[in-house]
């Protein structure tokens, strides 16, 4: 379970919030108004007050690291430091099959990165998520850049993670992929979340 209270960042504040495994809350609102804020804020990315708890473990009692483990943000850009595509993967054997899932090949693993294209690098940074085992997904507009094809990849990929007990809380524009993803749908306005 992952629990919220009082959580409070720069222009962000949500009170209280609760998800139990296989939850997966979307959240809706017009661009700048704290979406992308709160899930990094949830990440430890970004300083935050309030208390967030994870199956009972307090956000406080890890290191930053630890925390990002187990809650996972991918964000709608992701970062790529080394010139290979693997060499971001943990264990590459690992996540060939999520890899298949999102639509390539295990070879997509010797690729270099600069030869991607703006929804590989999306569904690939989906893939490097998966790479760490993460018990909650913090996914702002994941697919963003991303056609009907590779958006029905990408769906089916959170749709599983949600079955095998995952948390998830999308961040996204699009109201039919709110309906089919999310139990329960919330609105960001001016930074607060609402129902």
């Amino acid at each position: 379970m992952l629990s919220i209270r009082n959580l409070r960042a720069h222009l962000v504040q949500v009170d209280d919030l609760d998800l139990d495994a296989g939850d997966c809350i979307a959240v809706m609102g017009p661009s700048g108004s704290g979406k992308s804020l709160m899930l990094r804020a949830l990440a430890d990315l970004d300083p935050a007050e309030g208390e967030i708890t994870l199956d009972g473990h307090e956000r406080m009692s890890m290191t930053g690291p630890d925390w990002r483990r187990q809650l996972m943000y991918v964000g709608p850009e992701s970062g790529w430091w080394e010139d290979r595509v693997g060499d971001h993967f943990e264990d590459p054997e690992a996540v060939t099959g999520v890899l298949q899932r999102l639509g390539f090949k295990a070879e997509a693993l010797t690729w270099p990165v600069s030869r991607l294209s703006t929804g590989e690098r999306q569904r690939l940074a989906i893939a490097r998520a998966f790479d760490r085992g993460p018990r909650v997904l913090l996914l702002d507009e994941p697919t963003g850049a991303l056609d009907q094809a590779a958006t029905a990849l990408v769906e089916g990929v959170i749709h599983d993670f949600l079955m095998d007990g995952g948390i998830v809380i999308l961040a996204t524009h699009a109201k039919d992929q709110a309906a089919r993803l999310g139990k329960r749908l919330l609105t960001m306005t001016d930074g607060r979340l609402s129902a």
